[in-house]
């Protein structure tokens, strides 16, 4: 094992949750893959807690190219591929673990340039990949209608009709190009927050993030990935950071238990193939007083850990896991 330290809460970036996640997944040998390397937290503790190897993933070239400076000190431990995590089974197989951060990262926040941020003005990006269509062409071009059900379905936007209408109106006078000039539009539609309260444009920030990146269809795709690549014994542990993804991993993990349940208790009962998952923690972990005074972008994280059976890797449907779906059926 490496004599390299865990991120400490120096570091400028800290892994939420990361703590629990290794107590919870303990002990930590062979070889691991973390879907979502960001700034590396989760795989250099990793890597200190004993993993042999970690496969790291991200789909934002940026993440690489700052962990220049300190992944040669793990040698061949440390395999870096740019790529997707719904991919995961192409990069490898026979997993002891798989480590999935869901969401925006705090690096890719903190650069004005990345369109993330509604604090800090910058182009109206949102691209994890830097490629692809951007969230100031999806705000310039959806229909009012199509605006409306992604601030809804993504991020549980009430006022998203009435958010929708103003952005319409707006680019009709000039094209909203900036991250300030779509949360100054977003801010006057909805009265001002109390003290406490979240900024008035984060649900419509988180939205049309998870619409440029396709952010559902990744998860679902990665936890499906995740079963196929994990071997017998091997561990899940994925950190959410709001509640339609946490409930679609919850679900998604309790069918894959066998805890799912049936719809209707008069429902003849129905032979269930043997389960794919054993839950090692019945509810969500969430981040304990120390973390939050450490970092306050932990309040709403919440990890959840599954064991892998030896049973076949099978499929699931992405609406019974309350994946959210879009007018005319598309996710």
């Amino acid at each position: 094992m490496s004599g390299t330290a865990a991120p400490s809460p120096d570091d400028p970036h800290i892994p939420v949750l990361l703590r629990p996640l290794l107590a919870a997944v303990a002990p930590v040998s062979g070889v691991w893959l973390d879907g979502t390397f960001g700034a590396g937290g989760y795989t250099r503790g990793l890597l200190a807690a004993g993993a042999d190897r970690v496969i790291a993933v991200d789909r934002d070239p940026l993440a690489f190219e700052l962990a220049a400076d300190w992944a040669g000190e793990y040698g061949d431990r440390l395999v870096m591929q740019q790529g997707v995590f719904s991919r995961m089974d192409d990069y490898a197989s026979d997993l002891d673990g798989v480590v999935l951060d869901l969401g925006v990262s705090s690096m890719q926040l903190d650069l004005a340039e990345r369109g993330f941020s509604f604090m800090k003005d910058g182009p109206l990006d949102m691209r994890m990949s830097q490629e692809g269509p951007s969230a100031a062409d999806l705000v310039n071009t959806a229909t009012e209608a199509d605006l409306a059900d992604i601030l809804f379905h993504y991020g549980e936007e009430r006022a998203s009709r009435r958010i929708a209408r103003a952005i319409v109106k707006a680019r009709a006078e000039a094209p909203i190009e900036t991250t300030l000039q779509l949360a100054a539009i977003v801010e006057s539609c909805l009265p001002r927050p109390k003290p406490g309260q979240s900024h008035p444009a984060t649900r419509s920030f988180q939205a049309l993030r998870i619409a440029v990146n396709a952010e559902y269809d990744e998860l679902f795709e990665g936890l499906m990935a995740a079963e196929r690549a994990l071997k017998p014994g091997g561990k899940l542990a994925v950190v959410t950071f709001h509640s339609i993804e946490d409930r679609m991993v919850k679900r998604f993990l309790q069918a894959r238990a066998g805890r799912s349940g049936r719809a209707n208790r008069y429902a003849p009962e129905t032979v269930e193939d043997a389960p794919q998952f054993e839950l090692l923690t019945r509810k969500a972990i969430g981040p304990d007083d120390q973390e939050l005074a450490e970092n306050p972008r932990a309040r709403s994280a919440k990890l959840r850990v599954a064991i892998r059976t030896d049973a076949p890797a099978g499929t699931v449907d992405a609406k019974s896991i309350g994946m959210p779906q879009l007018r005319g059926g598309s996710r």
